[in-house]
């Protein structure tokens, strides 16, 4: 991959961008490389990749031919310039690095928002995505500095370069000059076309690089007792008992066999096929293990190992991408697979799973222990499933990318305590559950269960409800317990998922039917009333006694046939979309619930429930081989099909885009939180006027204000607005203006203006640091909107009535930034302030669309700017005409930006 010699205007001094720290990242073949910023030591190995090049590729590079040209490249790169980003990619061989990738960018003047690319790939290595990687990091840097876009000149022969620009996923355009050269210009704005670009290449590689983890060609326990018991012996029989029918070995230095399995004396004595090696050693032999396997050239570890510490993680973490290692664990339960070509159990649980197709990820070894016999037991099993523990490398985002290209996998089940990046996956869950259900158990809801979930997987806390607010907007389906979503994946196992929220109770039990019927009221679906056509041709079928409403009692004489064909009735009656059919036994028939599957339904969810089952749920098949579930209870039962309900609803949500927002001063904004900064080091709450303008570059409308200094000034300003004003103390520790009232309205004229000043002067005295002089907002719907960054997730954007009762209506919703159009709306929706966006008891609603926008323009400013670390806007006042934000703060705090979607590796 070559691009031009760099041949460009000079450069320019400008501050030097601060040196970054080696990050790494997967080829599409899952290959593992460091990136990082050139130093003076890189010479030699500059120096080497140059003189590796071929004739053709110099040419390409330097339009120029020649040992000198690489030499001369290899100085610059290594010289320190502070208007230049230079960046290498580095490969292991053996136990040296070798560097098979450079790349900069040089801005073209001091005041210029462009540079000029260019970057080199090794020979032997093109076509494995280093130059889009390459690209991709030195875009990051260059946004850093300001840069939005990259010019090259290239030959028009240069056929590599033009496939690395095609398929990055920025738009860019070419021009010819001369014949024979190529100017392409580079536009580095991340839209979600982009996006979804950089997911496609990160899919790719890490799915590759978990291949050696599901899919091993060879597998090694280390650390096996030569008598039963211990973990590692335990996992070398599970292995044993689910026939794993690859090589297996055994490593321990006292045997040459175990279990009939052949034992090496030591990692460096195993065969080369050996892909996967399970540790199963003690805390303080983990870290020379994992150096031996390394250098062996074993490509996977999980480590079972548990009370890891902290230190050991992060060395071991560091071992394992110094060889190009994925790791998962430690303090974990194992690995297993299942397909047609490979059964491999490599865990420590009770028994060996069913294989089957579901994808199960858990933190807790516990957790999966009783997912995995769930699972089982339904006849769904596992295809695949790793226990994560203290996730030191692999994550959920790395196995998202291995279920989504894995066409064996029907639905994924994962039990997660902790995000490293959360937003990665949302958008990755997103992209998963469009083809496939994933659910998950909503671990650490309360504060308590955060502690413990954090103590337990060395993670920080993670607040519930930010994790309610990830899972809703990714589509995944939240759950409550381990029960719940197991009962909720037996319903989604099956592909049927209902049109809509309406639902059919067709019982044998009277109060059964009620039951089921308040159940489904309280779960957010509608339990219809049957037309009378319906009601005829019900009452026709059933004994004249029969309720033909809706639930349909069909009473506790009514046989299999006839309680089919009540649901087979419905079902293709247009008035429903879901039977639930509950079965009480009954000395007067005997009912099974089988009947729900030989039903002649289509594509209807019909959800059984056999009152006197014991299990909460149980997996039925009927004559033609379908499986459906059947519950014990109508709760149960009513709780799996509204999660299906929830999930075929997002599933027809339009798709997930961050909408383009017109008059964006991105740039503006920038500049703005900088200069406070400047003069506020440690950061702290923007000033009334301040806040606005940075509210003004994100096109939010703010009544206008002027924070006056002194009384005259104040006059001054209430004389510029035709009509009353608003005077509002401030000091900057201020939260509650009105509960210490500090808020005037209504003040007309110079008179009131300046009493008011004298007011607030005589109740706050020396506390003022100034008196907020604004235009009165109009009337109108008083709502909330902030933006909140957690530790954790990031910036969290949330809506509700606003007000002075804000607090007590405790009327919020939250999601993550940025919001898609789809959030914005469902935000909204989300919320008691929707139904007075709509008119209430004849009051004028608002403007849902402005409210959207506005909150879709708060989001983008906290994910854009960084430095924003809280904000709210109490009240947004929504009018039929618009919103105005009233009242608002926001604080700032310095903090280096990081970008969560480029492609790196924890």
């Amino acid at each position: 991959m070559e691009v031009d010699g760099m041949t460009g205007a000079a450069p320019v001094t400008r501050p030097a961008a601060p040196a970054g720290e080696p990050v790494h990242a997967l080829l599409a073949d899952g290959t593992t490389v460091s990136i990082r910023p050139t130093t003076p030591q890189d010479l030699d190995g500059l120096n080497a990749m140059f003189a590796a090049l071929s004739p053709e590729s110099v040419r390409m590079r330097f339009f120029a031919s020649g040992a000198a040209a690489g030499r001369s490249a290899a100085e610059r790169l290594c010289e320190p310039h502070p208007d230049r980003i230079a960046l290498v990619v580095s490969v292991r061989r053996g136990e040296a690095e070798e560097i098979v990738g450079e790349g900069e960018a040089w801005r073209l003047r001091a005041d210029a928002d462009a540079a000029e690319v260019g970057f080199t790939v090794a020979d032997r290595l093109r076509g494995r995505g280093i130059g889009t990687l390459l690209l991709e990091h030195l875009a990051d840097a260059a946004r850093a500095l300001g840069i939005r876009t990259f010019v090259a000149e290239t030959l028009s022969e240069n056929l590599a370069m033009k496939r690395v620009i095609a398929s990055a996923g920025l738009h860019h355009s070419a021009t010819f000059e001369h014949g024979s050269t190529v100017f392409h210009e580079i536009d580095l704005t991340e839209d979600d076309a982009y996006l979804e670009v950089v997911a496609d290449r990160e899919f790719t590689g890490s799915a590759a690089s978990l291949e050696p983890l599901f899919r091993p060609r060879g597998v090694a326990v280390v650390g096996v007792g030569r008598r039963p018991g211990g973990v590692g012996r335990a996992i070398l029989d599970h292995l044993l008992a689910a026939e794993f029918d690859r090589p297996l070995f055994a490593v321990n230095p006292h045997a040459d066999e175990i279990a009939g399995v052949p034992c090496a004396r030591s990692i460096e004595l195993l065969p080369d096929r050996i892909e996967l090696a399970v540790l199963a050693v003690p805390p303080e032999a983990l870290v020379e293990a994992a150096i031996a396997c390394g250098r062996h050239g074993i490509r996977a570890l999980t480590a079972v190992t548990s009370s890891v510490p902290k230190s050991v993680g992060t060395t071991l973490k560091a071992v394992c991408r110094r060889y190009g290692m994925r790791l998962v664990g430690p303090n974990g339960l194992g690995v297993a697979s299942f397909g047609t070509d490979i059964s491999m159990d490599a865990t420590f649980g009770p028994h060996t799973p069913l294989g089957g197709t579901a994808g199960v990820g858990v933190q807790s070894g516990g957790v999966g222990i009783a997912i995995l016999d769930h699972l089982s037991r339904l006849g769904i099993g596992a295809g695949s499933f790793a226990s994560l523990g203290d996730k030191a490398d692999v994550s959920g985002n790395d196995l998202l990318a291995w279920w989504a290209r894995d066409p064996a996998t029907e639905l994924v089940l994962l039990h997660l305590e902790s995000f490293g990046n959360p937003r990665k996956f949302a958008r990755y869950a997103r992209r998963v559950a469009r083809t496939k259900p994933v659910l998950a158990v909503m671990a650490g809801r309360s504060a308590a269960g955060s502690r413990a979930a954090a103590s337990h997987t060395s993670a920080a806390i993670t607040p519930g409800i930010t994790r309610e607010a990830l899972y809703r907007q990714a589509g995944v389906i939240a759950t409550r317990s381990v029960a719940e979503l197991v009962e909720a994946a037996a319903l989604l196992r099956t592909g049927l998922l209902p049109t809509g929220r309406r639902v059919a109770v067709v019982s044998n039990a009277g109060g059964t039917g009620v039951l089921a019927a308040d159940a489904c009221a309280e779960a957010g679906l509608t339990v219809p009333e049957f037309s009378d056509a319906l009601r005829e041709r019900l009452s026709a079928l059933l004994r004249p006694a029969a309720a033909c409403g809706n639930p349909v009692d069909a009473g506790a004489g009514a046989n299999g046939a006839a309680l089919r064909d009540a649901v087979e009735t419905v079902a293709s009656s247009g008035e429903a979309d879901a039977v639930l059919l509950l079965l009480v036994p009954t000395a007067l028939a005997e009912l099974s619930p089988t009947l729900a599957v030989d039903a002649r339904t289509g594509a209807m969810p019909v959800v059984a429930v056999l009152v006197d089952q014991a299990a909460g749920v149980e997996t039925v098949m009927g004559a033609d081989g379908r499986f459906l579930p059947c519950y014990g209870d109508a709760e149960t039962a009513v709780r799996a099909l509204s999660h299906a309900c929830d999930y075929a609803e997002w599933l027809r949500r339009p798709g997930g885009e961050v909408p383009q927002l017109p008059g964006v001063r991105s740039r503006d904004a920038a500049r703005l939180v900088s200069l406070f900064l400047a003069a506020h080091p440690e950061g702290g709450w923007l000033p009334p006027d301040r806040a606005a303008d940075l509210l003004a570059c994100y096109g939010i409308r703010c009544a206008r204000l002027v924070l006056a200094a002194d009384e005259q000034t104040a006059v001054t300003a209430a004389a510029v607005w035709d009509g009353p004003v608003a005077m509002k103390a401030y000091w900057p520790e201020l939260v509650h203006k009105s509960d210490v009232g500090g808020v005037l309205l209504g003040l007309s004229g110079p008179e009131e203006v300046r009493a008011g000043w004298r007011r607030l002067h005589e109740r706050f005295g020396g506390q003022l640091a100034g008196v907020v002089v604004q235009e009165m907002a109009p009337d109108g719907i008083e709502l909330l909107a902030g933006v909140d960054d957690d530790a954790v997730f990031g910036p969290l954007v949330a809506f509700g009535t606003g007000g002075t009762a804000t607090d007590l209506a405790a009327d919020r919703a939250y999601r993550l930034a940025p919001l898609t159009g789809a959030d914005a709306d469902e935000l909204v929706h989300s919320t008691r302030a929707a139904r007075m966006l709509a008119g209430f008891r004849g009051r004028p609603g608002g403007d849902v669309a402005a409210v959207r926008d506005a909150l879709s323009r708060l989001a983008l400013l906290a994910a854009e700017q960084t430095c924003v670390t809280e904000a709210e806007i109490n009240p947004l006042i929504a009018t039929p005409n618009g919103v105005t934000a009233a009242d608002f703060r926001i604080r700032v705090e310095p903090r280096t930006q990081t970008d969560p979607y480029l492609r790196r590796l924890r």
